[in-house]
């Protein structure tokens, strides 16, 4: 960033970028699947790994959410439904890691190992903060963002109408909502 740069429009010329680059990637594959149609039956090889169990890193969990000022509770939905607790996690699109971090938000955040556990987890809890400012404190636009991009929620004016997204957003909320106890029947 230039010194004297607002932050905000650095993260969301950053971001900007980072869409650019998905839709060139997105390019680059269709013309390789155009050329080779023979590899665009298989599916995407991904690194195998254990999945982390949490407390192996919720002192890391804990010290991101502290410092961005989330709920540790809502790094635990993002990582559970992002990567199953996957430290390798690959997705089809190119995101990375425990948070799936894309590889250009990984670099804006200075993530260098999106597969290290910790850098991923700090970068993906920054970015969620970022959002959450961005989106006023709105959850679901922040989720939303997280999952489908801001250009997409800026453009749908709330939450896109996407089923992944949708799902995406009402998934991890319904984790960090108090369930009611189950009232038992009188004897």
């Amino acid at each position: 960033m230039a010194a004297g740069q607002d932050p905000r429009a650095a993260m969301e010329a950053s971001v900007a970028r980072q869409l650019a680059s998905v839709e060139v990637q997105r390019a680059a594959v269709r013309a390789q699947r155009a050329a080779a149609s023979f590899f665009a039956t298989l599916p995407p090889a991904a690194p195998e790994c254990d999945a982390i169990r949490p407390p192996e890193i919720e002192v890391v969990i804990d010290r991101a959410a502290r410092r961005e000022g989330l709920r540790p509770e809502l790094l635990r939905a993002v990582i559970s439904r992002e990567s199953a607790w996957r430290p390798c996690a690959l997705s089809s699109k190119g995101a990375q890691g425990l948070m799936q971090l894309m590889p250009e938000t990984a670099g804006m955040l200075g993530v260098d190992d999106p597969f290290d556990p910790e850098q991923n987890v700090d970068g993906g809890a920054r970015f969620l903060g970022y959002l959450l400012g961005r989106y006023n404190g709105n959850l679901a636009l922040a989720l939303a963002a997280y999952n489908a991009g801001p250009t997409a929620v800026d453009e749908a004016g709330g939450v896109p109408r996407i089923p992944e997204t949708m799902d995406y957003v009402s998934w991890i909320i319904r984790r960090l909502t108090p369930q009611p106890a189950p009232v038992a029947d009188p004897p």
